[in-house]
C-alpha cells in the first residue's frame, strides 16, 4: 500500500510539474504574439513637415495663386483682409524640442553596492510666423516671415 502511495504521490507531483510547464509554454506564447504583432503591423509614416523656413524662401513667389500656395503649406492658421479687402493669409507655427539626457555607473555594484545616475533635460522652443498678402485676383503680391529660437 505504501509503495502505491508514494506512485500515487508521484504522479500528482508530475502533473503539477506538467501543469507549470504548460502555464509556461501559454505565457511564453501570448508573449511571442504580442511582440510579433507590433513588429508585423503597418507603421504609422511621417510626413514633412510643410511649414519651414526653406520652403517658404524657395517655393513661395509672388504671383503664385492662392490654391498654389495652399497646396505647399496647407491652411492657413488666420484669414484676414487688409484695408482695401484683400485677403492676408497668417502661418503661426509653435514647436518646443524637449531632450532628455541619463547617464549611469554601476561600477562598484558588485563590491560595493553603490550606482550613480545624472540625468539632464534642455528645451528649444521655435517660432514661425509667415505673413502672404494677396492681390484683388487672389494671387501673392507679397509675403514675409520670421522665425526665432530660444
Amino acid at each position: 500500500m505504501s509503495l502505491a502511495m508514494a506512485h500515487w504521490g508521484d504522479e500528482k507531483q508530475g502533473d503539477q510539474t506538467m501543469r507549470h510547464r504548460q502555464w509556461g509554454l501559454v505565457l511564453v506564447g501570448i508573449c511571442a504574439v504580442i511582440g510579433l504583432t507590433g513588429c508585423g503591423g503597418k507603421q504609422a509614416e511621417i510626413k514633412e513637415d510643410r511649414l519651414t523656413v526653406g520652403r517658404v524662401q524657395g517655393e513661395v513667389k509672388v504671383g503664385m495663386s492662392a490654391a498654389q500656395v495652399a497646396e505647399l503649406l496647407g491652411s492657413p492658421n488666420i484669414v484676414t483682409t487688409d484695408d482695401k479687402r484683400r485677403e492676408v493669409w497668417i502661418y503661426d507655427k509653435v514647436s518646443t524640442d524637449r531632450v532628455d539626457t541619463s547617464s549611469s555607473s554601476y561600477a562598484g555594484l558588485i563590491i560595493l553596492g553603490a550606482n550613480s545616475s545624472d540625468r539632464s533635460s534642455s528645451q528649444r522652443q521655435r517660432t514661425l510666423t509667415i505673413i502672404i498678402k494677396y492681390d484683388e485676383e487672389k494671387k501673392v503680391r507679397d509675403f514675409a516671415y520670421n522665425s526665432t529660437q530660444f
